[in-house]
C-alpha cells in the first residue's frame, strides 16, 4: 500500500479546519507533455487509488495534490476485490464536462468530458448513469466544491444532528459564502 493519506473533511465528529481549506483550493491544469514531476503525481493518484479496494473513485487534491486529475472505476462496482487492471478505471487529466442531459436529481445521468490520459493524449469520454456520477463527483474535487455544497436535503441520525449543524455553520465561516443545508 502506498504511503498516501486521503485528506477527509471530518474525522471523529471534528471537522478537519486544514484539510477541508486544502480541500476547497481550486486544483491547476496539468501542462501537456508531462514533466517528471506530473508524471510521479499522476502514479501516485494511480497507486493511492489501487490501494484502495472499496474506492469508486479519487481526485487528486483527496491526496494533497492540487492538479486537475481524476481516477474511478468504470465497473465491478460490487464486486470486492476487482480485477484493478486498466480497463477497469479511467484516469483523466485536466477533465472539463463538456455536454450533459439533466434529470431531476442532483447528478446528471449522462455527461461527456474532454481531458487527456496517462500518455498526454487528448480523449473525449461519455459516461452514463452511475459511472457519470462517480466523475462528476471527482470533478466537484478539483473545483473546491464538497458534498456539503451539493443542494438537496441531507439527512443524518438525530444523535449527530448538532454536530453537523456545527460543522457547517463553520464551514460557511470559512469558505466565505452562504452554504445552506436542509438538515
Amino acid at each position: 500500500m502506498p504511503d498516501v493519506r486521503v485528506l477527509t473533511l471530518w474525522k471523529d465528529e471534528r471537522i478537519n479546519e486544514e484539510e477541508a481549506l486544502l480541500l476547497r483550493r481550486l486544483c491547476e491544469d496539468i501542462r501537456i507533455p508531462f514533466d517528471e514531476e506530473r508524471k510521479k503525481e499522476i502514479r501516485a493518484l494511480v497507486d493511492a487509488f489501487l490501494s484502495m479496494d472499496e474506492a469508486a473513485g479519487l481526485a487528486a487534491p483527496q491526496i494533497g495534490i492540487s492538479k486537475k486529475i481524476i481516477i474511478f472505476r468504470n465497473k465491478g462496482f460490487h464486486e470486492k476485490g476487482w480485477s484493478k487492471s486498466e480497463s477497469d478505471y479511467e484516469l483523466l487529466i485536466n477533465p472539463r464536462i463538456t455536454q450533459a442531459i439533466q434529470v431531476e436529481v442532483s447528478r446528471h445521468p449522462e455527461i461527456k468530458v474532454r481531458a487527456f490520459d496517462a500518455t498526454g493524449r487528448r480523449i473525449n469520454k461519455r459516461y452514463t448513469d452511475y459511472v457519470a456520477r462517480v466523475a462528476q463527483h471527482e470533478i466537484d474535487h478539483l473545483e473546491g466544491r464538497l458534498i456539503i455544497d451539493c443542494e438537496g436535503a441531507l439527512y443524518v441520525p438525530k444523535q449527530k444532528q448538532e454536530f453537523f449543524e456545527k460543522t457547517f455553520d463553520k464551514m460557511k465561516v470559512a469558505a466565505g459564502n452562504g452554504i445552506s443545508r436542509n438538515i
